[in-house]
């Protein structure tokens, strides 16, 4: 095998594997959704004058 076939072979298993990932984690992983609460300071909401 040619160098360049070579490397491009190894370009394209490793995007496969990339885009193979991603769907995987698409199709099997479900967000939880949850309240958040952040406190913020009243001297930064009402500013000293």
């Amino acid at each position: 095998m040619p160098t360049l076939f070579r490397f491009l072979f190894f370009c394209a298993v490793a995007a496969g594997l990339v885009y193979g990932t991603m769907v995987s984690l698409v199709t099997f992983v479900e967000p939880v959704e949850r309240d958040v609460t952040v406190k913020i300071p009243s001297e930064r909401v009402n500013k000293p004058q």
